[in-house]
């Protein structure tokens, strides 16, 4: 059970790793979670739907959007798509602010986002992690074992071979940098858990 858990929480680690900036635009996809939100919440003339995925300090800007979104959609319907486009835009860019992390616009429905993320939703909508760890856990595994091969084959350099010696350090640091972000990553709080 331990190794399970030491295992799982390394392995969150090289989710973010493998998946890099991905993870994070999981939110700026139109098939993603905050999209959907927004959508259903135009669609319910309920602000309250997107407001719990922003800061209480933006709270007033998107609830000036939502408004002007909806009030656009009633008094032109030809234009729905365009003024709701135009709140998803204002909305994923307050949320991503308030996640600390760029904008750079919305990406399209089917965006990969590697095995992970979408694991991730779906250990959250079925209630059951198994799936999700077992995908990290492989990474994690792959990624370490990868880069600790390539120390070893470089380890037995001639000391007088400053080129090969430098090939050794150079596979030795992103050994340790990995190990370290790793644990750096299990043992601190990161951007996006403060949410």
């Amino acid at each position: 059970m331990r190794y399970k858990l030491a295992s799982w929480t390394i392995a969150v680690f090289v989710s973010m790793a493998v998946i890099g900036l991905n993870a994070f635009a999981h939110c700026d996809t139109y098939d993603g979670p905050v999209i959907k939100a927004a959508q259903a919440a135009l669609d319910q003339n309920n602000p309250n739907l997107v407001l719990i995925w922003v800061p209480k300090p933006a709270e007033a800007k998107i609830k000036q959007a939502f408004s002007k979104a909806v009030a656009a959609r009633v008094s032109n319907p030809e234009a729905k798509e365009k003024t709701d486009r135009q709140f998803f835009e204002t909305f994923v860019r307050v949320h991503r602010e308030g996640e600390g992390e760029p904008y750079t616009g919305i990406k399209p429905v089917g965006t990969d986002l590697g095995p992970a993320i979408p694991a991730a939703d779906q250990a959250v909508a079925s209630g059951n992690i198994e799936p999700l760890i077992e995908i990290l856990t492989k990474e994690l595994r792959a990624s370490l074992q990868q880069r600790f091969k390539d120390v070893e084959s470089r380890k037995s350099y001639d000391p007088n071979d400053v080129t090969a010696g430098r090939e050794y350090v150079h596979h030795y640091v992103r050994f340790l940098h990995q190990v370290e972000g790793t644990h750096g990553f299990l043992t601190k709080k990161h951007g996006h858990e403060e949410h």
